[in-house]
Order: C-alpha cells, then sequence, then structure tokens
C-alpha cells in the first residue's frame, strides 16, 4: 500500500456489525402470501380444536447470499470512509514584491567587449542573454522593465506573468530610447511606476555603463524620491572602467545604492554579472508560504463501483439460477406426465 495512502473518516468502519444487530435484535420480516380454503375447513377445526390464526413465510437465504451481501456492506463503508491518496504539501509562492529592472540601452550598450561561448557580442546581447536567466528565477515577484537612453519608457508594467516580461526584453535593442544615458530620469519613471502600485515591497535593478548626461533630472534627486518611497535600488555598473571604451560613473552608482539602503555591484564582464545576479537573489529571496491544502486524490468509486458491480452479478446469478430451476420443474412435469 502507498505511503501517502489515507483514510479521511475510518469511524465508518465502526458499522461493519451493524448488519448483525440488526439481524438479532430486529424481527424477520414476514411476506404475505395467498393461502386455499377448503370447504370443510372449518369442519376440519372442529374436529380438532384448533384455533385459526395468521401465518407468514419467512424467506430464508443461502449462506452465500448473506457472504455477497456482507463484502458489498463493507465495501460501502469502505467508499463512505473516503480512501485517498494524499501528497506532500505543497510550497506556493507568495506574491509580495514588486520588483522593476531599469536597463540601459543607450549607443554604448553596443560595444562588442563582451563574450559569450568564446565569442564576443554585444554589451546589450550578454546582459539580456543573462536577465533572462534571472527573471526566470524571479517566481513569485511581480516584475517590470523600464529601458533608457536619452528618454526612458515602460516596456512591461508589474505582471507576474514571467513569461510575458521575457517576451517584451526580446523586443528591445540599443538605441530603441536614444544615445545618450539619463540616469536620473528612468530612475523617477521606476519611481512614478511603483507610486501607481500598492505593494509596500519594492526593489528596482538599475544596470548602466555610463555616465548620467540628462539635466531635467538628476540622478542623487531621484534617488532620493526613491528613498522617500521606500524603493531599494540595486545598482549594477557594465564594464571595466579600467578598459578601453568604457564611461562608467561608479561614484554616483555607488551613492544611489546607499542613499536607498541597497548595494553597487560592478559587472566587468559575463561571469561576474551573473555572480552579481546570484547575490541579489540572496539579498531579495523568493517568499514561500506553505499551503494547508495537500494535493489529494479521492479512491471512494473504487469500493462504490466494486460494490454496486458485486450486486449485479448476484442478482444475475440468482436469476439465472431461477431460470435454471423453472426449466429443471418443466421438464420433470413433462417426463411424469
Amino acid at each position: 500500500m502507498p505511503a501517502n495512502f489515507e483514510i479521511a473518516y475510518p469511524w465508518a468502519f465502526i458499522l461493519l456489525p451493524l448488519p448483525f444487530l440488526v439481524y438479532w435484535l430486529m424481527p424477520a420480516l414476514r411476506i404475505r402470501s395467498a393461502s386455499l380454503r377448503l370447504p370443510t375447513y372449518e369442519k376440519a377445526l372442529g374436529y380438532t380444536g384448533e384455533k385459526p390464526r395468521k401465518s407468514a413465510f419467512v424467506r430464508r437465504r443461502g449462506l452465500f447470499t448473506w457472504i455477497v451481501l456482507y463484502l458489498v456492506w463493507i465495501l460501502l463503508l469502505s467508499s463512505l470512509a473516503s480512501p485517498q491518496l494524499v501528497g506532500k504539501p505543497e510550497m506556493k509562492v507568495k506574491t509580495s514584491r514588486n520588483f522593476l529592472i531599469v536597463a540601459d540601452i543607450s549607443f554604448s550598450m553596443a560595444q562588442k567587449d563582451w563574450e559569450i561561448d568564446g565569442e564576443k557580442v554585444r554589451r546589450w546581447d550578454a546582459v539580456k542573454v543573462l536577465m533572462h536567466e534571472f527573471i526566470e528565477k524571479r517566481k513569485g515577484d511581480r516584475m517590470g522593465l523600464i529601458f533608457f537612453g536619452s528618454s526612458a519608457y515602460i516596456q512591461v508594467p508589474f505582471t507576474p506573468d514571467l513569461e510575458t516580461v521575457n517576451q517584451l526584453l526580446d523586443e528591445a535593442d540599443v538605441g530603441m530610447a536614444g544615445q545618450m544615458t539619463n540616469i536620473g530620469k528612468a530612475i523617477a519613471k521606476g519611481v512614478q511606476l511603483f507610486e501607481k502600485d500598492t505593494i509596500e515591497s519594492k526593489v528596482m535593478l538599475l544596470l548602466t555603463d555610463g555616465v548620467d548626461s540628462g539635466t531635467d533630472v538628476l540622478p542623487l534627486d531621484a534617488a532620493d524620491m526613491a528613498k522617500n518611497d521606500s524603493i531599494l535600488i540595486y545598482t549594477i555598473g557594465i564594464g571595466d572602467p579600467s578598459g578601453v571604451g568604457v564611461d562608467l560613473d561608479e561614484e554616483t552608482l555607488q551613492e544611489i545604492a546607499d542613499m536607498t539602503d541597497a548595494q553597487y555591484f560592478q559587472a566587468k564582464d559575463e561571469q561576474r554579472l551573473q555572480e552579481i545576479y546570484q547575490e541579489v537573489d540572496q539579498l531579495e529571496p523568493i517568499e514561500y508560504e506553505e499551503e494547508e491544502n495537500r494535493p489529494t486524490t479521492l479512491l471512494y468509486y473504487y469500493p462504490l463501483g466494486a460494490a454496486l458491480g458485486l450486486m449485479m452479478l448476484m442478482m444475475l446469478f440468482q436469476s439465472l439460477f431461477q431460470a435454471f430451476k423453472g426449466l429443471r420443474n418443466k421438464r420433470e412435469e413433462v417426463t411424469h406426465g
């Protein structure tokens, strides 16, 4: 028997002796039948001195019938007890956080100085591959995407549908938001998106490889707005500051992270970026809660079906027996006639 087999209502088997109690305590069911009165009936009573009384025929069942009926009773009780296969308690992902990725897609992200499987690729292509892996691990969070360059725009509003997030991530490419890097405007756009939602836990992941070139909103002013709204901003600097073609303002990114009680990470290559994603996973772990209702597979219909089948077989057997008995009686009548 499987280890996860359980009986929901074992008390049902207390009724097992009920047929015996009924048989011993209840009077037998009397079946009336027609009788034949003789013309000399009254005279016979006078001669014998007997008084007429009502009588009935009590049908007797054979041992085989009693065994079958009791087996049916056991099967019915087994069905009533509700046997079932009970699985382990499932861990349900608890949606409790809005996680916003704010990614730089300015022209500098088109530099081919990163490698994937030994092949030189654009920074954006490498970042996008690793972002896919990161997003798939965030089941339980409501994810959103903002891309920025000279301006910032919302690619995906907050949604738990990570498949859609990944699909719309694929559709973004370098230059779609302009050629400059406006970090302050990107953070401000993220703060606006968070304001429209009611979930309290708010996390922003900012990825950029450049220096802020905007004049409308300064990065630290935008970070102060995020701090007032209790938004954590983890910043990731893409590229090696000492390398060729890298213009990264690590000091500003560090200040943004410090102001919002988060952390700054520096990703020189795709391997380091993957490690950073893992660190962020540990800093902002997915929350789970245990389901009280364990998955169950009900099995009551098996004993119920067996009981019905056994009753049908018994009735069929009795019908065949009566038919055979009647046929035999007719043959004996023909033989004696």
